[in-house]
């Protein structure tokens, strides 16, 4: 097994690697997977905020509550720049996270679509990655809990677009990952059962949303994961890039 600079195996298939077998299609997250978000997340989130009149956040706190949606970032945030503004003040916040949420959400909403892409990067290997399942004759689709449009206009912006069949968001579904739902209808819209479909994701989220809909996964070892490091999270491979999947398929 190839090690890094570190003495660490960077490639790990875990206790299962018979789930991989028979895989004919594939699902990938976007944020922490394919694309480093963080910089569009951080200036979006500190152009709502400056309307706000709440202190900008700062970029750890941004990886560590970006991935389950939109809501809930910007209900974290909220909650986290309203309690530094009155601990500054020696006071209780003013107000609470959800009075000032409306407000918020139509801001980050706004600033984000004008920057969405222009201060992210596409992850080292991945489109290679993506070219060599393409190669293999597999369907993709991307699964992420970013708002649909956001998604869409992301890959179009990162020539990424052009691998995946479906595109599905956060507001796609009636939930979002962790639960397994959004799982099984993308795998249904592929015309794939769970157990025959790849889930290829960064954070718990998709490990724990793949295990519950029954589909074999491998996380990235570089992504956001809350903080959180990535080997605790349900996985039956860590790869240290999308090139190292079709090797999981074909072994």
């Amino acid at each position: 097994m190839q090690r890094d600079s570190r003495g660490q195996a960077p490639f790990s298939r875990g206790e299962t690697p018979t789930r991989f077998l028979n895989v004919g299609a594939v699902i990938v997250d976007l944020d922490g997977t394919m694309v480093d978000t963080l910089g569009d997340f951080e200036v979006a989130l500190n152009r709502m905020l400056a309307e706000l009149a709440l202190p900008p956040v700062d970029r750890a706190l941004v990886e560590r509550t970006v991935g389950k949606g939109s809501e809930h970032l910007i209900r974290q945030v909220l909650a986290e720049q309203l309690q530094r503004v009155a601990v500054s003040a020696g006071a209780c916040p003013a107000t609470s996270p959800q009075a000032r949420y409306e407000q918020a959400w139509r801001a980050y909403q706004l600033h984000y679509r004008a920057i969405n892409g222009d201060f992210s990067d596409v992850y080292p290997g991945v489109r290679e990655g993506l070219q060599a399942l393409q190669s293999l004759g597999l369907p993709m689709a991307c699964l992420t809990n970013k708002p649909r449009a956001f998604a869409e206009d992301l890959l179009e912006a990162k020539g990424l677009s052009g691998f995946f069949s479906q595109v599905f968001g956060g507001d796609s579904f009636e939930r979002k990952k962790p639960d397994p739902l959004p799982l099984v209808r993308t795998c249904e819209a592929l015309g794939s059962p769970p157990r025959h479909t790849l889930m290829v994701g960064d954070s718990e989220n998709d490990g724990q949303a793949a295990r519950a809909a029954g589909c074999p996964v491998a996380l990235v070892t570089y992504g956001y994961n809350h903080g959180r490091p990535i080997a605790e999270a349900p996985h039956d491979a860590l790869v240290a890039s999308l090139t190292e999947l079709p090797a999981l398929l074909t072994a």
